[in-house]
């Protein structure tokens, strides 16, 4: 069937997809008369009178995702990330907006592939070799501030009868956007300063702990702490045979000669087992009662960890892994995210709007003020610069949320009101910093320096 494509390679597909159902007649035989029908060239697959796929609103998603940045790109003085957009664009389209679109199973399928390469960049981003010394030391100090105030914040507004679960909001709350956060500060041609590498490894502890603590306190599996701390202990054994294993596979040279030949042919086959590795630790971390986001931040870490010099051998490499990811399956997630954005509870009262600039001072509070804890290495004049980049929360934000919501944890204008403050902080809070940033100028210190 090469080359001939059209109406019938999409018959051809129907009719093997009917015979593998194994469809009968009245008489229990198999009469290979197809009774799945495609509509060409719509992409609508029906079986009888019911519609069973279509691709039509997965199309108005990949044209957001397209037009998105395209536009942000020919008006460049509008510094606005184009994540805000597509969700802004997915709310317009879904059933909070014009209703031209709703959540169907492609689009839900993309969505969740997309927030898995997501948290997989993520987890590329990490640097094992910022985390250590006294930046470790702050970071860590700075992520353990965040909960007590996130806590201490939540408490409150949970007698207010503002949120459900003080614990679930403290978590929301303690988070921060690396993959924003670092595209601002490369940028800013501040990612390899001493200020960047703070951030970078402060933003980095926050997204890890905050993911763990989501998967150990809301998994959607029902269990005690003790089996948690079991599962958790158990997915940590298995991460450590795979490192074993990789780490054992990389001294073959036989191994690693077949790698560099197939690296840039149509194998691609480091893009095929990065691919792999973030499908099995979701698989694995979802097998154990954790939340798949755990796992695939932990194989991006591990990717990153393990496969430190890849600059000199397979320099293209996490291109290649960020063109996937962020050309085709993150924006399918953001835009997704709108389409289930549920606009009407956010401005059902008064109550539920005024929610929002609580929800955003509550971000900035957490996660801005432990930066005062960095004024030793960054100076004095950028520690508001910090404290705002820190306090950047869109991904995770919509993530747990979501899981919130399936829990009964947070309401539907909880999370709407969240997830607003969140569009916000991504949309003020960047470009604040960047303003600050360039008028209290400050000799680039280089990174390594208080390591």
């Amino acid at each position: 069937m090469a080359g001939s494509g059209g109406r019938g390679d999409w018959h051809a597909a129907a009719r093997s997809v009917a015979a593998a159902s194994k469809e009968t007649n009245l008489t229990g035989a198999y009469d290979g008369t197809p009774r799945w029908k495609v509509c060409w060239p719509t992409g609508i697959l029906w079986r009888g009178s019911h519609t069973i796929m279509s691709f039509s609103g997965l199309v108005l998603v990949c044209v957001v995702a397209f037009i998105a940045p395209l536009l942000l790109g020919l008006i460049p003085k509008v510094r606005l990330p184009a994540i805000v957009l597509e969700i802004l664009a997915g709310i317009a389209i879904g059933p909070s907006g014009l209703g031209w679109v709703t959540m169907d199973e492609p689009i839900r399928v993309l969505s969740i592939i997309g927030l898995s390469f997501l948290l997989f960049l993520a987890g590329l981003e990490l640097d094992v070799k910022l985390m250590r010394g006294r930046r470790l030391t702050l970071t860590l100090a700075g992520f353990a501030a965040s909960l007590v105030l996130a806590l201490a914040i939540g408490y409150p507004l949970a007698a207010a009868g503002m949120v459900q679960s003080t614990l679930l909001v403290a978590v929301i709350l303690s988070g921060t956007a690396l993959g924003v956060v670092a595209p601002v500060l490369k940028d800013a041609g501040q990612i390899e300063t001493e200020f960047g590498q703070i951030i970078v490894a402060a933003s980095s502890i926050a997204e890890f702990g905050t993911i763990l603590l989501l998967s150990l306190l809301f998994s959607r599996e029902e269990a005690d702490p003790t089996t948690k701390l079991l599962l958790v202990g158990g997915f940590g054994v298995m991460t450590l045979i795979v490192v074993i294993a990789m780490t054992t596979a990389e001294k073959s040279t036989r191994l690693g000669n077949a790698l560099l030949r197939l690296q840039e042919t149509t194998a691609q086959i480091r893009v095929r087992g990065a691919f792999l590795l973030l499908i099995a630790f979701a698989a694995l971390a979802g097998r154990l009662g954790l939340e798949a986001i755990l796992g695939t931040f932990i194989a991006g870490a591990l990717l990153a960890v393990l496969d430190p010099d890849y600059k000199t051998t397979h320099p293209k490499f996490h291109e290649k892994l960020e063109a996937i990811g962020f050309g085709v399956f993150v924006p399918v997630f953001f835009v997704a995210s709108g389409i289930q954005f549920d606009l009407g509870a956010l401005f059902a009262d008064s109550s539920t709007l005024a929610r929002v600039p609580i929800f955003l001072a509550a971000l900035l509070v957490v996660r801005g003020a432990p930066a005062v804890l960095y004024r030793p290495l960054i100076g004095s004049a950028r520690v508001p610069v910090a404290a705002l980049l820190q306090a950047t929360s869109l991904p995770f934000i919509v993530a747990a949320t979501s899981i919130g919501v399936e829990l009964k944890l947070v309401t539907a204008t909880n999370a709407s009101a969240l997830m607003a403050a969140g569009l916000l902080s991504v949309v003020l809070f960047p470009m604040t910093a960047l303003a600050l940033l360039r008028r209290s100028p400050q000799p680039a210190v280089a990174a390594g320096r208080h390591s």
